[in-house]
Formats: C-alpha cells, structure tokens, sequence
C-alpha cells in the first residue's frame, strides 16, 4: 500500500513516506478506540434493556465509570498521536521537498531555466507543494487509516451478522467506485485549472515587466482587456470544477449514507422473523455512524487527491530531469578549449553538426557567423550549460560532461549582454563573483573594471542599493559591475556574449579597457555580432548553419575573397559609412 509506487504518486520523501504510514497506523488506533466506546455504550445499553425486560436490578455505576475515564484517556492520547503523525511530522515534510527542490534544481543544466516558463516554475514550487502539502496533512493518514481500520470492524461485522454487514457496508465501496471513477475528468479539470493559473500569472508578470513600453505606445487598454480575460476564464474554469467535484462528492455521500437505509431495512426484516434481536440492531446502527464518520471528510478530500497527482506530476517532471552529475574534481592540464566533432540538438532537432575548433589559453577565440548560426549554443556547451549529443568537448584534456557542472564552473566567468543584477547593494553584487572576498578585493575589482568613477557618486557609494537587476544604474555601469563580479572571480576561462553592443561609444571604450584588463592571459571565447570588436582578437571560427564554415587569424581570412568573415565585415563597414 505504502511502496514506491505511492511514493512516487505523491512525491513523498522517504521520511514523509515513513510519516504516512505512521499517519495512517494512528488512525486506525483512533478509529478502533472511537469504536471502543461505541462499545461501552452498547454494553450499558444492554445492561439496561436487561432491567426493562427481565427485571434485573440497575447495573453498578462504577465499572462504566472506569470504562470511561479509561476510554477518555486512551481517547486523547491516540488523537494526540494522531495529530502529531498527520500533521506535525506532514508540515515537515513541506519544509523537507522544498529542500530537496532546490537541491535539484542546483544540479539540472543551467540551460534548464532558459527553457522553463519562470512563472510555472514559481507555480511548481510554491502552490503545488503548498496543495500536496493539504493532501499530506489532512488526507492521506486519514484515508488510508480508514481503510484499514474500516476493513477491521468489517471484519467483526461480518462474524457478527454477514447479512446487516453486507446491508450496512456496501455503500462504501460503491461511494468510492464513484470518485474513483471520475479521476480523469478531475485531472483533466486541474490540468485546465493549472494552465489557466498560470496564463494569469504570465500576464501579470508580463505587464509589470514591460509597463513602460505598454504607457509608452498607449496600449493600457489592450493589455488590461488581455488580462481581464485570462482571469476570467480561469475564473469560469475554477468554477466548472469545483462544481464537478462537488456534485460527484455529494453523489458518493448520499450514495454511502444509503447504508443506513439498508441496514434499517433489513434489520426490521430480520426483528420480524425472530432471526436477530433489537440489541443486534443497536449495535448495527452505533457502528455504522462510526464506520462512515472516517470518510466523512476523506470523501471531501479523495477528489483533492486526485488534483493533486497533477501537481506531484509537475514535481516529478523537475525531479526526473537529467542532473549534470560527474567528479567533484577538476584538474585539467592548462585550460585549452577543444570541440571535436560536436553534435548538438533542440528538441530532437540538431543545431551543430560535426563543429570542431581549439580554443587556446592565453588567446582570445572570437565565434563569428548570421544570426541563429549556433554561436550561442557553442558558448554555452562549453560551459556544460548542456550536453552534447555527439561528440566530445575537453578543457585541458579533461572531459567537461564527466565533472560536477559546479566543480567545473569555479574555472569559468561569464559576461552577457543582458547582465543580472540583484536588489542588493553595490559590494554585494560585485561579491557574487568570489564569496567571502574582502572589502579591499571587491575595491580592488571595481578600480579594475572602471567602476569607481560611478560608484563614488552614488548616495551610500558601495553600499548603496541598486534595486530590482539594478535599475537604478545605467546600462554601461550595470554592465562594468558584471565585469567586477568576473574580475573578483578571476577565472582562468572568460565566455563573453557581445558584452558591448548595447552601449554607446563612451560606454563601450570604458567597457572595452575593464575587459582588457579581465582578459588578460585567460582562455577566451567571444560571441561577436560587430565585426570590429575582433579586429585584433587572436582567432576567429565563423559558424555557419550548425558548421565550421572557416576559421583563421582576422588578416587570413579577410585576405580570402570569398570568405564569410570578409563578406560580413564589408557589409557592416558599408553600412555604418551609409549611415554616416
């Protein structure tokens, strides 16, 4: 009952999965010594249907008292159990799959979260862990305790009477095979349900992050409509479930409670032909209200279990994702860059076919070629940001998809165009590049990547906040702190990703310097999409639908007539003096 199986359904951890079953162990105590006290009363009750009939004195007071001070006892003691195995060690277990989340999401590829929607990912973790956690809490000890302890006391029912048992117990099975039975239409709702939650949170997301472009083109209007619409349709499409779900709930509650129907039906069949008596009867009817109190709010719930499968399949699809695992040790011999024959697909389509070039250390390799070449996704091989699919990359002759992504990282520093930044202070996000780096280092790297000229303007200077991915500093300054981050690093391997081309002429002089400084004696690997930022690099590889089209020293290639890099320096070179 509790296996892997389950475990998995549930995206339980093993230790959640050991507090389930305890849940369910205690549940089933507290079902059996609620029954105990049906028991007590049936005892009493008979005692005295012995006075009315037969005229026996009254019963001593005192046995039923110790009963019940006994029964009250065990009573609390088990529900005090109980709730500390539901609920107490559950809530833990929310705290204990959010751990292990994040402890897988650190290991998946980075290019993991370029795919993802962040909007469903933030979905995944907060509300689909906060819903299973419901279902942990108040449903699966319970439900799976009133199985077990329902069986039990069916069990004694049938030695007792197999025909009112049958009366009273049919309801239950066939409650169940009604919810059981519309499992799918419930997934089928949450998946909805699901999608449209998170629609309304891209739109959201979506308006705060370009506000000023929708002020800007006077487009309020079309993107407030765009999202009032996809709150009301996730609006109707709550609606339409909740209201499914509750006329198939209420169905399986009326169709269990016809068992007392039946038991009275039959019981007065049986009193009228002498086969049982009333005190049959009795405790036929005690027991049936404490064999369908358990389901009472299982009922309810059994539904949010099947919900919630939708969500433990949302975890699963992050916890089955390939982790870059491999040795923790990185020890190459120099820092030198080699693809060789390296084949690379996007969904099933392949992007690279056959690339091979040596990046040298000490020299800077500059990735040349149209746009949606593979440049990009060459930089970020390198990185083990993903696996090749064919082929092999080595940094100083070590395999890169046999070490640890972490391992291999400490040896990489990175510098984009679209630099992030954290609403933090200055010193802090320059620290991001080396933890526990000094006051002096960090200072040392912002003089190194030409940052003090803003920096000391600023109102609380190094400590200043620079809020949310540093709004409040210019493009070229956002730009010359990532550079300090790489600086403070001080990597042996620099992948650069057209790190000037947003900025003007200042900017990227600035810029320029700060990374001369950075660059200097490393493996490089620049992206480059303006031909005259490589003027000068030592080695350029043109990329070129997925192949090496040519690669050379700039001089060399542009000395051939008909090479790609000559055709795309020319062509930029006229364009810019057009445009002049």
């Amino acid at each position: 009952m509790f296996g892997k199986n389950f475990q998995k359904t549930y995206t339980l951890t093993d230790k959640g999965l050991k507090n389930t079953r305890k849940g369910a162990v205690w549940t089933v105590i507290v079902n059996l010594t609620v029954m105990a006290g049906a028991g007590i009363l049936y005892l009493l009750m008979k005692d005295y249907m012995s006075v009315i009939t037969e005229g026996k004195g009254l019963p001593a007071a005192l046995p039923y008292i110790l009963m019940l001070i006994v029964f009250l006892i065990l009573s609390f003691l088990t529900h005090l159990e109980q709730y500390k195995a539901t609920y107490g060690l559950v809530y833990s277990e929310v705290r204990n799959v959010r751990i292990s989340l994040a402890e897988k999401l650190r290991k998946l590829p980075l290019g993991y979260f370029g795919k993802k929607d962040l909007a469903d990912l933030t979905e995944t973790i907060m509300g689909d862990v906060n819903r299973l956690e419901h279902v942990w809490s108040h449903c699966l000890g319970y439900l799976y305790g009133a199985y077990i302890s329902t069986a039990v006391i069916a069990i004694m029912l049938l030695i007792r009477d197999w025909r009112l048992a049958m009366a009273c117990l049919w309801g239950v099975p066939a409650a169940f095979g009604l919810l059981f039975g519309s499992r799918n239409i419930e997934k089928r709702n949450s998946e909805r349900n699901k999608q449209a939650a998170v629609e309304v949170s891209d739109g959201i997301q979506e308006a705060i992050e370009n506000v000023r472009e929708i002020k800007a083109t006077n487009q309020e209007e079309r993107y407030l409509k765009s999202l009032f619409d996809k709150i009301d349709k996730h609006e109707k499409i709550m609606k339409h479930g909740e209201l499914v779900t509750g006329l198939f709930v209420n169905g399986a509650s009326v169709i269990m409670r016809l068992g007392i129907a039946t038991t009275i039906f039959a019981a007065v069949r049986l009193i009228a032909r002498g086969q049982i008596d009333f005190m049959t009867l009795f405790l036929f009817m005690m027991v049936i209200t404490r064999v369908y109190a358990p389901f009472d709010q299982s009922l309810a719930l059994i539904a949010e279990m099947f919900v919630s499968q939708v969500s433990a399949k949302r975890l699963n699809e992050i916890y089955d994702t390939k982790s870059y695992t491999g040795s923790e040790v990185f020890e190459p011999k120099g820092h030198d860059i080699v693809f060789d024959d390296v084949h690379f697909s996007y969904n099933s389509e392949e992007v690279l076919h056959g690339v091979s070039f040596t990046a040298k250390e000490g020299e800077v390799t500059a990735l040349v070629g149209p746009s949606g070449s593979g440049k990009s996704t060459c930089a970020r091989l390198a990185a083990r940001l993903w696996d090749v699919a064919k082929g092999n990359i080595t940094v100083g002759g070590v395999d890169i998809s046999a070490v640890d992504s972490e391992a291999l990282l400490k040896d990489y520093s990175m510098v984009f165009q679209d630099v992030v930044l954290f609403d933090d202070t200055v010193r802090e996000n320059i620290r991001l590049g080396k933890h526990g780096a000094s006051d002096e280092e960090v200072y040392e790297a912002a003089k190194a990547a030409n940052c003090l000229e803003f920096i000391e303007k600023l109102p609380q200077g190094f400590d200043t906040q620079i809020g949310e991915n540093g709004t409040r500093l210019s493009g070229g300054e956002r730009q010359r702190i990532s550079i300090a981050r790489a600086l403070l690093k001080d990597a042996p391997i620099v992948l650069l990703d057209e790190a000037t081309a947003s900025l003007d002429v200042e900017n990227e002089t600035k810029v320029q310097n700060a990374l001369t400084r950075l660059l200097a004696g490393k493996t490089v690997l620049v992206i480059a999409h303006r031909m005259r930022t490589v003027e000068n690099v030592d080695k350029i590889v043109v990329i070129n639908e997925g192949k090496v089209a040519e690669q050379g020293k700039p001089q060399e290639l542009y000395e051939k007539k008909d090479s790609i890099y000559r055709h795309m320096h020319d062509l930029q070179t006229f364009s810019a003096d057009w445009s002049i």
